[in-house]
């Protein structure tokens, strides 16, 4: 991840590490995936002007992440070079996500 994405990628990583101690942690088609036993329940991915946050079955999240998808059940979070991350809820969000059934990619 180029530039301060880097430093988001690295914050987010130590998010999922902290909350899943046992998460799977893959990169595919340049994309770090973080997953479990049943399949991947999380996501990051690196554009020119933001750091999106996947979550794979995002609509079953309370609350529900901002941004949709054409993807059914998946939602995302934007983070840009200046945001102020909510570190409570991305943590809140990823132990919601990893206790829902993972998804296979």
């Amino acid at each position: 991840m180029p530039g301060w994405k880097r430093q988001i990628g690295q914050r987010i990583d130590a998010i999922v590490t902290r909350v899943c101690p046992d998460v799977q942690k893959a990169v595919k088609w340049n994309t770090p995936l973080y997953g479990k036993e049943d399949g991947r329940f999380f996501a990051m991915y690196c554009y020119r002007n933001y750091v999106q946050l996947t979550f794979l079955r995002g609509t079953s999240l309370t609350p529900v992440p901002p941004v949709s998808s054409k993807m059914e059940g998946t939602r995302y979070v934007h983070i840009r070079e200046n945001d102020v991350l909510d570190e409570a809820l991305i943590a809140d969000w990823i132990a919601q996500a990893s206790r829902l059934p993972g998804v296979k990619l």
